[in-house]
């Protein structure tokens, strides 16, 4: 019997980050086609998708340069949670910089 196991390559990664990043940003897309609460424009697209895709590819940097599993959690643990407080901050001014969203 083969042991035929499952083995993403980084290739199959770094792609799948880019369809995620893309169904993400489609969220917003569609729901401004039903409502006028999501009122974003080509700049609001843009930094999303910097924001995303950037996130995914350090995200992505951390799994082929450490060889540490838990420094690798870490690691995008942390860059995970500096996205979502930059996200909050632009969305509504968590911490009052000038680049706060409201």
């Amino acid at each position: 019997m083969e042991n035929k196991s499952f083995k993403i390559t980084p290739n199959q990664r770094l792609m799948g980050i880019i369809v995620v990043v893309a169904t993400l940003l489609l969220i917003p897309l569609i729901a401004m086609r039903f409502t006028t609460e999501v009122n974003w424009d080509a700049f609001d697209f843009i930094v999303a998708a910097v924001l995303l895709l950037g996130t995914g590819l350090v995200c992505e940097m951390v799994l082929r340069n450490v060889r540490s599993t838990k420094n690798r959690i870490l690691l995008c643990g942390v860059i995970l949670i500096i996205l979502f407080l930059v996200w909050a901050e632009l969305a509504v001014g968590i911490f009052g910089t000038p680049f706060a969203g409201s």
